[in-house]
């Protein structure tokens, strides 16, 4: 069993792996879907889904020019126009000018590709850069919860390896980043990380050691035997497997979900349906 020379890591999968070893197998090796709903209740976590998605394109469309007044014609879901309303009037202001909506950027470590998409960088050539990433969950997750996310890790250290891309071949320095979470359910409270050389040193090392430790391991184990599940159960009852791990068959509720679990559209997990050949890359050296 290994993985294949090909396979670009994300924050979601990286992720995945810290969350439950098993679910990274059976996602990412395996690729194995399994017929469970992974919160209750299904219609109205799909409708969450589908909002967020419908969020995400409303603002990548005004990003791109098209008239406020133009797509609010078509936002009848209230809560929807809320989120809406909410952006126009307190999303982020003081961003650099030249700004990239859902831009996906990829460079190696190790043997491998690391590779994220990123709802908002803007930079100012030269002088600064800024991650934006708008979040839809219910729950607001706290400063703490959020810095021990690896999306709060990638991003903004595969910024400065692959930003020349986004700033006129000039590389990034990390005290130049900063990151910022805006929450559509919390306008006003927005959470802001600001980057330097320490924590992109321990970005690297973790990430670097953390994708290695995937490799080995996946390289290492009987392709007939699971690798082990998390000891949290409480993340099994979000976790589509969960019945085949023998960790319960009902979903878990979408009011009680973690603000901290994986959502397919507030953490990205939509990577999977990205259009690699179109992907900005730093070459191996």
């Amino acid at each position: 069993m290994s993985l294949a020379k090909e396979f670009r890591f994300s924050q979601g999968s990286l992720q995945d792996y810290v969350d439950c070893a098993r679910r990274f197998q059976l996602r990412y090796v395996r690729r194995l879907r399994w017929p469970a709903i992974q919160v209750s209740p299904a219609l109205e976590s799909e409708q969450q889904l589908q909002r967020g998605a419908a969020f995400h394109r409303l603002i990548h469309r005004h990003l791109l020019g098209i008239a406020v007044e133009r797509l609010s014609d078509y936002v009848t879901d209230p809560l929807l126009r809320q989120w809406w309303q909410g952006y126009l009037e307190t999303a982020p202001s003081d961003l650099p000018g030249s700004r990239y909506p859902e831009v996906t950027l990829s460079a190696p470590v190790g043997h491998f590709r690391l590779v994220a998409q990123y709802d908002l960088v803007a930079v100012h050539q030269g002088e600064r850069a800024v991650i934006v990433d708008w979040k839809t969950s219910h729950r607001r997750p706290d400063r703490a919860t959020l810095r021990q996310r690896l999306q709060t890790r990638v991003y903004p250290y595969l910024l400065v390896r692959a930003g020349e891309l986004l700033n006129a071949g000039q590389s990034l320095r990390p005290e130049q980043l900063s990151m910022v979470y805006w929450f559509a359910n919390f306008p006003a409270l927005p959470e802001w990380y600001h980057y330097n050389d320490e924590k992109y040193s321990s970005d690297h090392d973790l990430l670097s050691s953390l994708i290695a430790e995937i490799a080995g391991r996946i390289e290492e184990w009987d392709p007939d035997t699971l690798l082990p599940s998390t000891d949290h159960r409480r993340t099994c009852r979000y976790c589509e497997y969960r019945s085949l791990c023998r960790r319960g068959v009902a979903a878990g509720l979408l009011r009680e979900r973690p603000p901290s679990s994986a959502d397919p559209v507030a953490d990205g997990m939509f990577e999977f349906e990205f259009d690699f050949e179109q992907i900005a890359e730093v070459d191996f050296g």
